[in-house]
């Protein structure tokens, strides 16, 4: 539960701040040069930080060492979400201007009526057309504006939903953030990299990426181990990259993610909590559909249905002993909840220390573990 006995939680806190400079040079850019432009060749390659709560110590290992952090019986909660090729490329009607759009949501499959964000969205107005695919195999038109990149579509397709879904599919591409198609193109290794070796449930456009480290040798030693993996989905949205702006987080409102959190994994983790062994949730999307669907301190229960849930600091985390998350880019909501977990001085120096010791951030980037 939130404390709500506090004073307004800033925005502008939620930076990497070296507190051994000066105050006017202590806080910190991500360099551009350890933004990972592309994964480690074995998934388990990727660095780890450990970041120990109790000892306020760090130590640096590789992600294969998250074996040793972990015994019998302890439960890693993980977001078996699979992430759809959402990003279409096309012209615009009559001028033949290149477009992007990016499909969040389907709003009516017998309609193929869609919430899409478009780019370059300036010049995409209700009643356009837009044409994708060779001899514009597949036509769109605008129907409503929903925000200033966000329109509804509707695509002019007579048959089946599952033929329409194989023409999406075909024609679609890995939805990488933003950041990283600005940085290079998107090619056909991005469709394995960008997916959990776990995913099965598709309807995601950012994948969960603190899972990406997971290697199937990994994910072996912990199953010969006795590691429970708990699988829950929360179909990840690109709301988790929108710019918070607001400077007083408690007016921060998250884009609704649809969740499911089935009574095998509610069983799986309330066992755990009773007989006092460990529950580790890995990445972002896991902890806020635990915490989502928490009915009475340290008891999960079924869910199914969305959530909005934003977690900032001051906050009682009554589920995970410990946490896998990547090196998310300061003032992100992401950021922000693990700032929670981890305590905000106490990311702000393993940041600092990230940067000095030259990880890799990002969605590609290295991980660590909070215990």
């Amino acid at each position: 539960m939130i404390n709500t006995l506090y004073t307004t939680v800033k925005l502008s806190d939620f930076v990497i701040r070296d507190y051994n400079q000066p105050r006017e040079k202590q806080v910190l850019s991500i360099p551009k040069d350890l933004i990972a432009e592309r994964p480690p060749k074995q998934r388990d390659d990727a660095r780890l930080m450990i970041l120990n709560r109790q000892t306020q110590t760090i130590e640096h290992k590789t992600f294969r060492s998250f074996i040793d952090y972990v015994d019998t019986d302890d439960v890693v909660v993980v977001n078996n979400t699979r992430v759809f090729p959402a990003l279409l490329k096309g012209e615009k009607e009559k001028t033949g201007a290149q477009i992007t759009v990016f499909l969040l949501r389907e709003l009516n499959p017998e309609t193929h009526l869609w919430d899409v964000v478009v780019d370059p969205a300036r010049k995409i107005r209700i009643g356009n057309k837009l044409y994708f695919g060779e001899n514009d195999a597949l036509v769109a038109e605008v129907i409503d504006n929903t925000t200033s990149r966000g329109r509804t579509i509707r695509f002019m397709y007579e048959g089946s939903h599952d033929e329409f879904i194989k023409i999406i599919k075909s024609m679609g591409q890995t939805p990488l953030p933003e950041e990283l198609r600005a940085m290079r193109d998107i090619n056909k290794d991005d469709a394995e990299n960008y997916q959990t070796l776990y995913a099965s449930h598709e309807g995601a456009v950012a994948a969960p990426v603190a899972g990406l480290h997971f290697s199937r040798e990994l994910l072996k030693r912990m199953e010969v181990k006795d590691v429970k993996l708990a699988q829950l989905t929360l179909h990840a949205g690109i709301g988790n990259f929108k710019p918070i702006e607001v400077e007083d987080l408690s007016k921060h409102r998250m884009d609704s993610e649809e969740m499911i959190i089935d009574e095998e994994c509610c069983n799986m983790i309330n066992t755990a909590k009773q007989n006092g062994h460990k529950v580790c949730c890995v990445g972002t999307t896991s902890m806020k559909a635990i915490e989502t669907a928490v009915t009475i301190p340290g008891k999960v229960s079924p869910y199914e249905g969305w959530s909005n849930k934003f977690i900032f600091p001051p906050y009682h985390f009554s589920i995970a002993d410990m946490m896998v998350t990547n090196f998310h880019h300061p003032k992100s909501s992401m950021f922000i909840m693990v700032a929670a977990f981890a305590g905000l001085e106490f990311l702000q120096h393993a940041y600092v220390t990230a940067i000095k010791e030259k990880y890799r951030f990002s969605t590609y980037g290295d991980a660590m573990l909070i215990i």
